[in-house]
């Protein structure tokens, strides 16, 4: 398993994101071969403050080419099945919706940020380090990851409307 720092990784739009994460895929040595001669990468791209880090797992079972898994260390998203520190879109989706149930006024920041998010505006550690939810996976984290997901789809999705699906799901949920 090759192990790679990408931390501070900042731009202002979902091209320079995404050309410069596929320039950095583009640096990995070929396997030679299939499981323990295939060449596997873990991406580090985020460290949250209690240790936790967030990572891009390569290459996955899910598509072909460049496509990426984010994971986040030392937490379940789900009970049951593998990869559990791998969040689903609707695990998600139910984490924000428990947040949103638990306390809307303190939601409607986590909205602001969500949308930064999606517009590639650089989101300030102050911006969120004040919200507070008791339910669910803590907020930096859920935060982080979405930056990540909306990234992964933009990879594997460039040609249709990449990071707009996740989007389109969470403001179906009322959720941005």
């Amino acid at each position: 398993m090759n192990e790679i720092e990408l931390y501070n990784f900042n731009f202002s739009s979902r091209k320079e994101y995404r050309d410069n994460l596929i320039l950095e895929f583009l640096k990995e040595k070929a396997g030679t071969g299939k499981k323990e001669l295939s060449s596997k990468y873990k991406y580090y791209v985020e460290s949250l403050k209690d240790g936790k880090r967030i990572y891009l797992s390569r290459p996955t079972n899910l598509n072909k080419g460049m496509d990426f898994t984010v994971h986040l260390e030392k937490t379940e998203f789900r009970v049951k099945g593998a990869y559990k520190d791998r969040p689903k879109h609707q695990e998600i989706i139910e984490d924000l919706v428990q947040k949103r149930i638990e306390n809307s006024f303190e939601y409607e920041k986590v909205k602001k940020i969500l949308n930064k998010l999606y517009n590639c505006e650089f989101v300030n550690e102050e911006e969120y380090s004040n919200i507070y939810f008791e339910m669910g996976i803590e907020i930096e984290g859920i935060l982080k990851i979405v930056k990540w997901l909306f990234l992964e789809q933009d990879v594997t999705y460039w040609n249709y409307s990449g990071r707009a699906m996740l989007y389109q799901s969470l403001k179906g949920n009322g959720l941005v």
